[in-house]
């Protein structure tokens, strides 16, 4: 089938999600969301002995937020190259000509060895990261187990901050467009970036 994938990656609280569900609302793409699939991506990857994966499934709440940002962060992108043979084969078996994909998964690097043209990063300064993520219903609930939920929390914004790092010099590596999101301009005004990046219509 020929057909057109736009691929956002970036980090997480950036804005993706948004941007990928005005996308498919304007333009009508496809939308497939990495992140709904990515715990049933992780337990195939850890059946196939991928060790990351492996080691992730069996950690407990303290084991997994307890640990020191920089080892989790260094632990979230080999999790993405283990399970990117799974995010794209998925992605393969989609049905439509037009698709609007996002997700952390898709890394700078895990992108670059698979050749994809279309493609954007979206990663938050740490301030716009923060205010979002203590916005999100569902923190509590990853949280949950945890021992100290005020100190696992601090590791995870050090976690992602480092993460959006990483990912911008990746992106200065490979040439790939990365936006930061600082959160001082509106939904409309990054809607209409990303649209001008991937050379979507003016719709009227």
């Amino acid at each position: 089938m020929n057909r057109r994938v736009l691929f956002i990656g970036g980090s997480p609280c950036s804005g993706k999600s948004t941007i990928a569900e005005q996308i498919s609302e304007k333009y009508g793409a496809y939308y497939y969301k990495v992140d709904d699939f990515v715990d049933e991506f992780i337990d195939m990857a850890a059946k196939k002995g991928y060790l990351a994966c492996k080691n992730s499934v069996n950690r407990t709440p303290d084991e997994i937020w307890m640990r020191e940002p920089l080892i989790q962060c260094e632990d979230e992108f080999r999790i993405y190259d283990e399970i990117s043979e799974f995010v794209f084969g998925y992605l393969e078996k989609i049905d439509a000509g037009f698709i609007v994909t996002e997700g952390a998964a898709y890394t700078p690097n895990v992108m670059g060895k698979c050749g994809k043209k279309e493609y954007i990063s979206i990663i938050p300064t740490p301030d716009f990261q923060i205010s979002h993520y203590k916005e999100r219903e569902w923190v509590t609930y990853i949280l949950e187990g945890c021992s100290d939920k005020q100190q696992a929390f601090q590791n995870w914004m050090k976690r992602d901050i480092l993460f959006a790092k990483q990912v911008k010099a990746e992106c200065e590596e490979n040439r790939v467009t990365c936006i930061v999101n600082d959160g001082l301009k509106t939904q409309a005004e990054m809607f209409r970036i990303v649209r001008d990046l991937f050379h979507l219509k003016q719709l009227g």
